[in-house]
Protein backbone atom coordinates (compact mmCIF):
# COMPACT_ATOMS: atom_id res chain seq x y z
CA UNK A 1 0.00 0.00 0.00
CA UNK A 2 1.36 3.30 -1.07
CA UNK A 3 0.66 6.74 0.78
CA UNK A 4 1.72 9.88 -1.02
CA UNK A 5 0.36 13.65 -1.19
CA UNK A 6 -2.66 14.00 -3.57
CA UNK A 7 -1.76 15.79 -6.76
CA UNK A 8 -4.14 16.52 -9.75
CA UNK A 9 -5.32 14.04 -12.08
CA UNK A 10 -4.84 14.14 -15.62
CA UNK A 11 -7.94 16.01 -17.68
CA UNK A 12 -7.20 14.49 -20.64
CA UNK A 13 -5.15 12.96 -23.32
CA UNK A 14 -2.95 9.73 -23.00
CA UNK A 15 -2.29 10.55 -19.46
CA UNK A 16 -6.15 10.38 -18.46
CA UNK A 17 -6.54 7.36 -20.20
CA UNK A 18 -3.50 5.47 -18.49
CA UNK A 19 -5.20 6.42 -15.23
CA UNK A 20 -8.65 4.99 -16.33
CA UNK A 21 -6.87 1.77 -17.22
CA UNK A 22 -4.72 1.12 -14.02
CA UNK A 23 -8.01 1.80 -12.94
CA UNK A 24 -10.19 -0.61 -14.26
CA UNK A 25 -7.34 -2.95 -14.15
CA UNK A 26 -8.33 -2.76 -10.07
CA UNK A 27 -11.67 -2.97 -10.39
CA UNK A 28 -11.51 -6.13 -13.30
CA UNK A 29 -9.49 -7.94 -9.98
CA UNK A 30 -11.99 -7.81 -8.14
CA UNK A 31 -14.81 -8.48 -10.74
CA UNK A 32 -12.71 -11.68 -12.01
CA UNK A 33 -12.57 -12.69 -8.37
CA UNK A 34 -16.19 -12.44 -8.34
CA UNK A 35 -16.99 -14.06 -11.30
CA UNK A 36 -15.19 -17.08 -11.76
CA UNK A 37 -16.06 -18.14 -8.05
CA UNK A 38 -19.70 -17.33 -8.99
CA UNK A 39 -19.60 -19.18 -12.27
CA UNK A 40 -17.78 -22.61 -10.58
CA UNK A 41 -20.18 -22.18 -7.77
CA UNK A 42 -23.49 -22.23 -9.92
CA UNK A 43 -22.18 -24.62 -12.79
CA UNK A 44 -21.11 -27.08 -9.99
CA UNK A 45 -24.32 -27.08 -8.20
CA UNK A 46 -26.09 -27.12 -10.76
CA UNK A 47 -27.96 -23.85 -10.79
CA UNK A 48 -29.94 -22.75 -13.45
CA UNK A 49 -28.22 -19.93 -15.92
CA UNK A 50 -30.08 -16.94 -14.26
CA UNK A 51 -29.07 -18.44 -10.97
CA UNK A 52 -25.50 -18.89 -11.58
CA UNK A 53 -25.59 -15.09 -13.12
CA UNK A 54 -26.98 -13.78 -10.51
CA UNK A 55 -24.35 -15.46 -7.98
CA UNK A 56 -21.62 -14.21 -10.04
CA UNK A 57 -22.76 -10.40 -10.12
CA UNK A 58 -23.09 -11.03 -6.50
CA UNK A 59 -19.83 -11.63 -5.59
CA UNK A 60 -17.99 -9.67 -8.18
CA UNK A 61 -19.39 -6.85 -6.60
CA UNK A 62 -18.40 -8.25 -3.31
CA UNK A 63 -14.91 -8.56 -4.34
CA UNK A 64 -15.13 -5.43 -6.36
CA UNK A 65 -16.30 -3.30 -3.16
CA UNK A 66 -13.49 -5.66 -0.96
CA UNK A 67 -10.37 -4.83 -3.05
CA UNK A 68 -11.07 -0.82 -2.84
CA UNK A 69 -11.96 -0.82 0.90
CA UNK A 70 -9.04 -2.58 2.36
CA UNK A 71 -6.14 -0.30 1.39
CA UNK A 72 -8.23 2.62 2.91
CA UNK A 73 -9.46 0.69 6.06
CA UNK A 74 -5.56 -0.07 6.71
CA UNK A 75 -4.52 3.94 5.91
CA UNK A 76 -6.79 4.75 8.68
CA UNK A 77 -10.22 5.66 7.69
CA UNK A 78 -13.54 4.87 9.26
CA UNK A 79 -15.95 1.77 7.91
CA UNK A 80 -18.20 5.15 7.65
CA UNK A 81 -15.71 7.34 5.22
CA UNK A 82 -14.85 4.05 3.57
CA UNK A 83 -18.10 2.18 2.14
CA UNK A 84 -19.61 5.51 -0.01
CA UNK A 85 -16.09 5.71 -1.43
CA UNK A 86 -15.86 2.21 -2.31
CA UNK A 87 -19.54 2.82 -3.69
CA UNK A 88 -18.81 5.77 -5.60
CA UNK A 89 -15.59 4.70 -7.10
CA UNK A 90 -16.68 0.61 -8.06
CA UNK A 91 -20.38 0.66 -8.71
CA UNK A 92 -20.99 1.61 -12.44
CA UNK A 93 -17.09 -0.24 -13.42
CA UNK A 94 -18.45 -2.87 -11.73
CA UNK A 95 -21.83 -2.70 -13.88
CA UNK A 96 -20.43 -2.17 -17.23
CA UNK A 97 -18.15 -5.10 -16.30
CA UNK A 98 -21.19 -7.72 -15.31
CA UNK A 99 -23.63 -6.47 -17.98
CA UNK A 100 -21.01 -7.29 -20.63
CA UNK A 101 -19.30 -10.59 -18.97
CA UNK A 102 -22.71 -12.42 -18.64
CA UNK A 103 -24.00 -11.05 -21.73
CA UNK A 104 -20.97 -12.81 -23.32
CA UNK A 105 -21.10 -16.12 -21.10
CA UNK A 106 -24.82 -16.31 -22.28
CA UNK A 107 -24.40 -15.70 -26.10
CA UNK A 108 -21.72 -18.03 -26.43
CA UNK A 109 -23.12 -21.76 -27.38
CA UNK A 110 -22.62 -23.64 -24.87
CA UNK A 111 -20.49 -21.92 -22.75
CA UNK A 112 -23.53 -21.46 -19.29
CA UNK A 113 -23.76 -25.46 -19.97
CA UNK A 114 -20.30 -26.52 -20.20
CA UNK A 115 -18.79 -28.31 -17.04
CA UNK A 116 -15.86 -27.29 -15.06
CA UNK A 117 -13.54 -29.73 -16.75
CA UNK A 118 -14.55 -28.35 -20.82
CA UNK A 119 -11.94 -26.39 -22.14
CA UNK A 120 -15.24 -24.44 -23.60
CA UNK A 121 -16.16 -23.08 -20.07
CA UNK A 122 -12.69 -21.80 -18.93
CA UNK A 123 -11.84 -20.06 -22.62
CA UNK A 124 -15.57 -18.36 -22.72
CA UNK A 125 -14.97 -16.92 -19.22
CA UNK A 126 -11.43 -15.83 -19.80
CA UNK A 127 -12.73 -13.71 -23.39
CA UNK A 128 -16.10 -12.85 -21.37
CA UNK A 129 -13.54 -10.79 -18.63
CA UNK A 130 -11.18 -9.35 -20.98
CA UNK A 131 -13.65 -8.25 -23.48
CA UNK A 132 -15.72 -6.67 -20.11
CA UNK A 133 -12.48 -4.90 -18.78
CA UNK A 134 -12.01 -3.15 -22.04
CA UNK A 135 -15.52 -1.79 -22.61
CA UNK A 136 -15.27 -0.62 -18.69
CA UNK A 137 -11.80 1.68 -19.80
CA UNK A 138 -14.05 4.72 -21.76
CA UNK A 139 -16.85 4.32 -18.92
CA UNK A 140 -13.95 4.78 -15.78
CA UNK A 141 -11.86 7.33 -18.37
CA UNK A 142 -15.48 9.64 -18.25
CA UNK A 143 -16.07 8.84 -14.88
CA UNK A 144 -12.36 10.25 -13.67
CA UNK A 145 -12.40 13.17 -16.43
CA UNK A 146 -15.55 14.61 -14.19
CA UNK A 147 -14.04 13.64 -10.75
CA UNK A 148 -15.75 10.45 -10.00
CA UNK A 149 -15.27 6.97 -10.37
CA UNK A 150 -11.54 6.26 -9.12
CA UNK A 151 -11.20 9.93 -8.53
CA UNK A 152 -12.92 9.82 -5.50
CA UNK A 153 -10.19 7.00 -3.90
CA UNK A 154 -7.66 9.36 -5.77
CA UNK A 155 -8.40 12.23 -3.74
CA UNK A 156 -7.74 10.40 -0.09
CA UNK A 157 -3.92 9.75 -1.08
CA UNK A 158 -4.34 5.90 -0.40
CA UNK A 159 -3.48 3.96 -3.20
CA UNK A 160 -3.19 -0.08 -2.74
CA UNK A 161 -4.49 -3.39 -4.29
CA UNK A 162 -2.70 -5.57 -7.54
CA UNK A 163 -0.03 -4.34 -9.14
CA UNK A 164 -2.12 -2.95 -12.64
CA UNK A 165 0.59 -4.76 -14.60
CA UNK A 166 0.30 -7.81 -13.41
CA UNK A 167 -3.25 -7.54 -13.73
CA UNK A 168 -2.89 -6.46 -17.17
CA UNK A 169 -0.45 -9.37 -18.47
CA UNK A 170 -3.15 -11.79 -16.66
CA UNK A 171 -5.72 -9.58 -18.92
CA UNK A 172 -4.00 -10.07 -22.01
CA UNK A 173 -3.49 -13.68 -22.00
CA UNK A 174 -6.83 -14.50 -20.57
CA UNK A 175 -8.17 -12.53 -24.02
CA UNK A 176 -5.70 -14.82 -25.83
CA UNK A 177 -6.61 -18.05 -24.30
CA UNK A 178 -10.35 -17.53 -24.94
CA UNK A 179 -9.56 -16.00 -28.34
CA UNK A 180 -8.07 -19.09 -29.44
CA UNK A 181 -11.26 -21.42 -27.59
CA UNK A 182 -13.73 -19.70 -29.29
CA UNK A 183 -12.25 -19.94 -32.58
CA UNK A 184 -10.99 -23.43 -32.68
CA UNK A 185 -15.03 -23.96 -31.60
CA UNK A 186 -16.50 -22.29 -34.04
CA UNK A 187 -14.27 -23.76 -36.60
CA UNK A 188 -14.71 -27.52 -35.66
CA UNK A 189 -18.53 -26.17 -35.70
CA UNK A 190 -18.27 -25.15 -39.48
CA UNK A 191 -17.56 -28.38 -40.69
CA UNK A 192 -20.80 -29.86 -42.37
CA UNK A 193 -19.00 -33.19 -43.34
CA UNK A 194 -18.24 -33.88 -39.98
CA UNK A 195 -20.66 -32.35 -37.69
CA UNK A 196 -23.10 -35.23 -37.15
CA UNK A 197 -20.00 -37.30 -37.18
CA UNK A 198 -19.04 -35.20 -33.63
CA UNK A 199 -22.09 -35.23 -32.27
CA UNK A 200 -22.50 -38.90 -32.94
CA UNK A 201 -19.52 -39.89 -31.47
CA UNK A 202 -20.36 -37.65 -28.32
CA UNK A 203 -23.59 -39.17 -27.28
CA UNK A 204 -21.91 -42.56 -27.97
CA UNK A 205 -23.58 -43.51 -30.89
CA UNK A 206 -21.54 -43.40 -33.51
CA UNK A 207 -19.65 -46.48 -34.98
CA UNK A 208 -17.05 -46.56 -37.68
CA UNK A 209 -18.23 -47.38 -41.14
CA UNK A 210 -17.64 -51.05 -42.43
CA UNK A 211 -15.39 -52.09 -44.89
CA UNK A 212 -16.85 -54.61 -47.15
CA UNK A 213 -14.61 -57.79 -47.39
CA UNK A 214 -12.99 -58.50 -50.14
Amino acid sequence: MDHHEHHDLPDGGRALTGVALSATLHCLTGCAIGEVLGMVIGTAAGFSELGTVAISVTLAFFFGYLLTSIPLLRGGLALAAVVPIALASDTLSIATMEVVDNLVMVAVPGAMEAGLGDVLFWGSLSFALAVAGAVAIPVNRWLIARGKGHAVVHRTGIHGGPSPRVVGALAAVALAFGTAVLVAEALDGDEPAHGGEHAARVTGAWHPPSVPAS
